[in-house]
C-alpha cells in the first residue's frame, strides 16, 4: 500500500510532511509520497493574509484535494488551520509539538535585547509587530510574507536588522544555528498552535485509524485549548491574537493575549486538563473583562 499525503510545496511543508511519512513507516510499514499543492496563500506573497481571505488560505485547496480523494491526509501547521473546520473533515491527529517560541535572526548576529533601539525588524504578523512595539517602541516594522528562505532573501535585500520567525521551522529545516535569541512565550505569547503539526482527513475515511495512532493526547488538548480561546474571540489573521498552553502533571496553564478595542490584554489561567476547552472559553472571558 502507498499513501498520498497532501501539502504545501514549501520546503518547510515538505520538511514537515516527511517527519509524518516517516512515523507512518515506523509504525505501520506503510510508505507514503508528497502531493504538492501551491495554495491560494502561497500565490499572493505581496498581499497580507487579510486582504486573501485569512488562515484559510493555506488549507482549502488542500481541502479539495482532500475531498476529491488525491490524496489520503493532508499535513498542515497547526497555527495555519481556522479554529473551525468545514463539516466534512477531522483533524486526525496532532503529534508531538516542537518548540512553541517566536524566534528572531538578526543580519547582523546582534542580539535582540542589545542597547541598539532603532531596529528595522521584518514582519508580516500582527500579533508579533504589535509585540515587538511593546518591548521597543522605537522598532520600525517592515511587513514581509512568504517562506523562510524567502524571508531570509528579503531581509537582506532589504538590509533589515532582523526578521522573526518560528523557532519550530527553523529547527525542522536543521536551521537552528541562524537564530540569535528564543523569545520566552510568556513574555512574547506565540501564535495560536504555533510549533504543532495537524493530520487532516476526510471524516470516517477507511484508513483513520493509521493517522489517529499519531496522536499525541497531551499535546492535543493544549492545541485545542489555544483554539478555544481563538474561537471565543473569533479571532483571526485581522487579529492581534496569541496564546501557549502547556501541562504539569494534570494541570494546565493557558496564557493568552488579545487586543480588546485598542488595549493590548494579556492574563493567564490555570485548572484541571481534563477542563481544557472551558479553560480556552474562560482565558477568552477573562480577557474581554479585563
Amino acid at each position: 500500500m502507498n499513501m498520498k499525503i497532501a501539502t504545501r510545496k514549501s520546503k518547510l511543508a515538505q520538511a514537515q510532511t516527511e517527519i509524518i511519512m516517516g512515523l507512518i513507516e515506523k509504525d505501520f510499514g506503510i510508505k507514503s509520497e508528497k502531493l504538492l499543492i501551491e495554495t491560494t496563500g502561497d500565490k499572493n506573497l505581496n498581499v497580507t493574509l487579510d486582504k486573501i481571505g485569512g488562515k484559510g488560505v493555506f488549507v482549502k485547496d488542500i481541502e479539495i484535494a482532500l475531498l476529491e480523494g488525491k490524496a489520503h491526509a493532508a499535513v498542515h501547521s497547526m497555527k495555519d488551520v481556522p479554529f473551525s473546520l468545514e463539516s466534512d473533515f477531522e483533524i486526525a491527529a496532532i503529534p508531538e509539538r516542537e518548540d512553541v517560541r517566536d524566534a528572531y535572526i538578526s543580519l547582523y548576529g546582534e542580539s535582540f535585547f542589545s542597547k541598539k533601539k532603532s531596529l528595522k525588524i521584518g514582519t508580516s504578523s500582527i500579533r508579533r509587530a504589535v509585540q515587538l512595539k511593546l518591548l521597543n517602541p522605537q522598532i520600525e516594522i517592515v511587513p514581509i510574507r512568504g517562506n523562510v528562505q524567502t524571508r531570509i532573501s528579503k531581509m537582506k535585500e532589504q538590509n533589515l536588522d532582523g526578521i522573526i520567525l518560528a523557532a519550530a521551522g527553523l529547527k525542522r529545516l536543521d536551521m537552528e544555528s541562524i537564530i540569535t535569541d528564543y523569545l520566552d512565550p510568556f513574555e512574547f505569547v506565540p501564535a495560536v498552535g504555533q510549533g504543532a503539526l495537524g493530520i487532516e482527513i476526510v471524516k470516517d475515511m477507511k484508513d483513520a485509524k493509521v493517522f489517529k495512532s499519531l496522536d499525541f493526547y497531551d499535546e492535543r488538548i493544549c492545541v485545542e485549548a489555544e483554539r478555544e480561546f481563538m474561537k471565543a474571540l473569533n479571532g483571526n489573521c485581522h487579529s492581534c491574537i496569541g496564546a501557549y498552553g502547556y501541562l504539569e502533571g494534570n494541570i494546565m496553564y493557558l496564557i493568552g493575549l488579545y487586543d480588546v478595542g485598542g488595549k493590548i490584554v494579556k492574563k493567564d489561567i490555570v485548572g484541571n486538563k481534563e477542563d481544557y476547552l472551558n479553560l480556552g472559553k474562560a482565558l477568552a472571558e477573562k480577557i474581554l473583562k479585563a
